[in-house]
């Protein structure tokens, strides 16, 4: 498993460089695990309705390819996108969002927090407030996106959308949940344990 430091970079040539790593892999290819840090952006999932942007607060929008509804992306946040070869790990999708949600609750644990997910919601929750979202695209086997967490951020942005598609839901960050990490060191644990999550054998 190869990780990548890609540093804070923009939205969109990022999602880019993942449709064309994906598209150009073969069986030979490396996994891949990027973390990044992006400026601030909303972006919104294939199925997804625009009226969840709530008001125009001049953050674009960009319509991308992966599952779910919209999501807010900014500068204190740890982004991990997973791009895997999923029947050569021998998992499904379904499998997949449970181990990346795992590797977010332990995380979190390692620090005293108690989160978990909920039923038909993808992502992980403290109480009522989200702490991390998902979203994952696959293409011939390979997937591509990952997983959001929110750790030092100004969280103002989620009032203008509903998150995930979800009226009125809270958000929260590790910053807030007593959690001493900075972007760059909960990056580094949440890295550790997705390759935990992902390596393990059944």
């Amino acid at each position: 498993m190869i990780v990548r430091q890609l540093g804070r970079a923009d939205y969109e040539p990022t999602w880019r460089a993942m449709i064309d790593f994906t598209a150009a892999r073969t069986a030979e290819t490396p996994d891949e695990l990027w973390v990044v840090e992006h400026p601030p952006v909303f972006t919104l999932g294939q199925a997804g309705k625009p009226e969840h942007l709530l008001v125009d607060t001049g953050i674009p929008l960009v319509k991308i390819d992966r599952g779910g509804q919209i999501t807010y992306h900014g500068p204190g946040q740890a982004v991990i996108y997973l791009l895997l070869d999923l029947p050569r790990r021998k998992i499904k999708v379904r499998e997949l969002v449970s181990r990346i949600e795992q590797a977010v609750i332990d995380c979190l644990g390692e620090h005293g927090a108690i989160a978990e997910r909920r039923d038909g919601a993808p992502g992980v929750y403290v109480g009522e407030a989200k702490v991390a979202a998902l979203g994952l695209r696959v293409r011939n086997g390979c997937c591509y996106h990952g997983v959001s967490l929110n750790v030092d951020m100004d969280l103002s942005p989620f009032s203008a959308i509903n998150p995930c598609g979800y009226a009125g839901m809270a958000v929260t960050q590790t910053k807030d949940l007593g959690i001493p990490l900075t972007p760059p060191q909960a990056a580094e644990a949440l890295a550790r344990h997705l390759i935990a999550q992902l390596e393990q054998k059944e």
